[in-house]
């Protein structure tokens, strides 16, 4: 019996490895593109059962904590390190088609959860949160994870381990910024409440307080009371005309910036990430500043190297904080098995081919630099991530929280499956 399957692997190898020409063969493709995976789900499981409740070791302040922790300090020390040593200004003109790939990603995917949720009707008020949880993937922790993960192995298909993982990070932290702007600004405002004021409505009262009309606008219960809208726009207005009355006088500086401030929502925007890689982009693109920075024998190398060391804790910690949000995942959520199965079926079969024929397409027409296999594989899984972690986080400052934590549990748990799928066909499509 051992004999015989011993003979079918070897064949099975054989003909993998003359059916690609002398590429990889079949059983060196999956075990590229699984054991990743594996290292992710197996890493994100233990984070699932320190958080449980036979452990407890990861309580909800415990992982409020170490989110905290991985976002404000141990992400962007390695975005600062990893990017500011591979970026050039020679490098961010050609790497232009990263940033535009986010924001087709998040359109692309938009309209796909706009066709889904025009087809399976969510409960009210959840249409908006299914286009959303469909259209927004996860375009940096995921992946760098996976990178991570991938490069750490001699024998991946991108060759030296040191320079797949350097490259990888950089550009997926190249796009991060865009991401972030799509994050506080596009979903911000689409997680917005009904009118009702909350997410939380009763179904049987929806025809006295939230149903939709013939005209498809929702008719809101006299005895209704929005939490928060009525008082926001009271301040909005009151600042506005304070505003015009201070211009009658003279608009200093300062007025200003304080008026795009708060208008512009800049406080959600510039998050430690994103201030990490601005810094390094500035800092990697002037060379004088590269090199007292960020090349080894540099009089301020120490401080690059020691952002090294913070950012090396980063996948560990983030992929425990993961596993350790899931635990709330499937509680009492109002989506419902229809709608909660069309997100993980909008968000991991249908868009990534989408983004496959729009990375394909932009190849095609020489918009990415020749002859970098890592590029265009970081732009392919930029597609096929799951929903985005931190779209967690604007729905649960929205008050959907709970309803995001359960798409996100079920969506991360078909990820496994799904990215090691889709992995397997771009490293196949790539070499």
């Amino acid at each position: 019996m051992g004999t015989s399957v011993g003979r079918f692997l070897m064949m099975l190898q054989n003909e993998g490895a003359v059916g690609s020409g002398g590429g990889e063969s079949v059983l060196d493709s999956i075990k590229i593109a699984v054991l990743p995976i594996a290292k992710v789900f197996t890493m994100c499981f233990l984070g699932f059962l320190m958080a449980s409740k036979y452990v407890n070791i990861l309580p909800a302040s415990g992982r409020k904590l170490l989110n905290g922790l991985v976002f404000t300090l141990l992400l962007p020390c390695l975005i600062f390190s990893q990017l500011g040593q591979a970026v050039t200004l020679e490098k961010m003109l050609a790497w232009w088609f990263i940033p535009v790939n986010v924001v087709l990603s998040s359109i692309s995917g938009s309209i796909i959860g706009f066709i889904v949720a025009s087809i399976i009707r969510p409960p009210y008020p959840f249409f908006k949160f299914t286009i959303v949880h469909i259209g927004i993937g996860n375009i940096g922790n995921v992946p760098l994870v996976l990178i991570a993960a991938l490069c750490r192995d001699t024998s991946n298909p991108f060759g030296d381990t040191e320079k797949c993982s350097t490259d990888g990070t950089a550009y997926i932290s190249f796009g991060q910024w865009v991401g972030a702007i799509i994050l506080y600004t596009y979903v911000f405002n689409m997680l917005a409440p009904p009118p009702e004021g909350t997410f939380d409505i009763d179904n049987e009262s929806l025809p006295l307080k939230g149903a939709p009309n013939n005209d498809g606008s929702p008719e809101q219960n006299q005895g209704t009371t929005p939490l928060l809208a009525p008082k926001e726009e009271e301040t909005q207005k009151e600042e506005v005309i304070l505003t015009a009355s201070n211009a009658s006088r003279e608009w200093k500086i300062k007025d200003i910036w304080a008026f795009l401030y708060e208008k512009l929502k800049l406080k959600q925007i510039i998050q430690p990430p994103i201030i990490a890689s601005i810094l390094a982009m500035v800092l990697g693109a002037v060379p004088f500043l590269k090199k007292l920075i960020f090349t080894p024998d540099a009089p301020l190398f120490f401080f690059t190297d020691s952002c090294m060391i913070l950012g090396e804790a980063m996948i560990p910690c983030i992929l425990l904080a993961l596993g350790g949000n899931l635990v709330d995942g499937p509680g009492s959520s109002k989506l419902g098995f229809r709608t909660t199965a069309a997100i993980i079926f909008g968000r991991l079969v249908l868009v990534p081919p989408v983004g496959l024929a729009i990375v394909m397409t932009a190849d095609k027409l020489g918009f990415l630099p020749p002859d970098d296999k890592m590029f265009r594989f970081v732009l392919l899984i930029q597609h096929s991530m799951p929903t985005s972690v931190l779209s967690g986080a604007v729905a649960n400052l929205r008050g959907c929280g709970r309803e995001a934590a359960a798409v996100l549990f079920w969506v991360h748990i078909f990820a496994v499956f799904s990215m090691a799928a889709w992995t397997i066909l771009y490293i196949n499509i790539l070499f």
